[in-house]
């Protein structure tokens, strides 16, 4: 295997108030050094949520195993489009095919760590996030009715959280016949790159996980730290991180 320059982890959690954990995260890595890091919040509750945001993970890590190299920024766009395409109609006829599974569908966020850039897909509202030089910045748009609102100058920034739509989605594995994804392509000089489910970004701000991340922590105890934090301030959904680090004087 190649060098990889970095080091990341996944995990998941229940949170406080949930009976079921629907969320789902990933990394892995290819004998080239390319790192995959994803993170799933299935939607439609007990035996639904839970089943197609693993469904749609199983599919990602079976065709990235398959996929042992990558041969630049038109391989790896086929590759996302194809595997999307495939997780969605996956997820869309099984619930079209089975009532128990009716109305089930997931978010998706995914990054591609390729050489010197990072490949961002998403669809729904789990987000990605870097960090360079102390900069925390939001990677992706949450694809979210609450974020629409806002974006249209209908509700202010501090009333999103509070808002009766927060939970709404425009977009989702699943929910639809075709998938629609957005794709961000970018040079890949962050310090970290942060994914997570809702669960985590509702429960804590931008600066709360900023500073966990800037500490000298092992990347283990960065994420705890991060879940302990989100459970102390409600636990109110259930959590998913994926998070890659660059390994200082690499």
């Amino acid at each position: 295997m190649k060098h990889i320059k970095g080091q990341f982890i996944s995990q998941i959690d229940i949170g406080k108030v949930r009976v079921v954990n629907e969320d789902r995260a990933l990394s892995m890595v290819n004998p080239e050094g390319d790192v995959l890091l994803a993170v799933c919040d299935g939607l439609g509750g007990h035996n639904k949520g839970d089943y197609a945001s693993q469904l749609a993970l199983n599919i990602l890590a079976d065709e990235f195993r398959k996929k042992p190299k990558f041969y630049g920024y038109f391989s790896i766009r086929i590759f996302l489009s194809r595997v999307l395409k495939m997780m969605n109609h996956e997820i869309y006829s099984t619930a079209e095919k089975n009532k128990i599974y009716q109305d089930m569908g997931s978010t998706i966020v995914l990054a591609l760590l390729h050489k010197s850039r990072v490949y961002i897909a998403y669809a729904g509202d789990s987000r990605a996030y870097g960090l360079k030089n102390g900069v925390f910045t939001q990677l992706s748009e949450d694809q979210s009715y609450v974020d629409y609102l806002y974006k249209t100058g209908q509700i202010k920034k501090e009333e999103m959280s509070i808002s009766s739509d927060r939970h709404k989605l425009m977009n989702a594995l699943g929910i639809y016949p075709t998938i629609s994804y957005s794709l961000v392509i970018l040079k890949n000089d962050f310090d970290s790159i942060f994914l997570c489910s809702d669960g985590v970004y509702n429960n804590m701000n931008d600066h709360q996980i900023a500073d966990i991340l800037l500490t000298k922590e092992r990347l283990e105890q960065k994420v705890d730290t991060l879940i302990a934090v989100a459970n102390s301030n409600g636990g109110s959904d259930n959590m998913a991180i994926s998070l890659w680090e660059k390994i200082k004087n690499d």
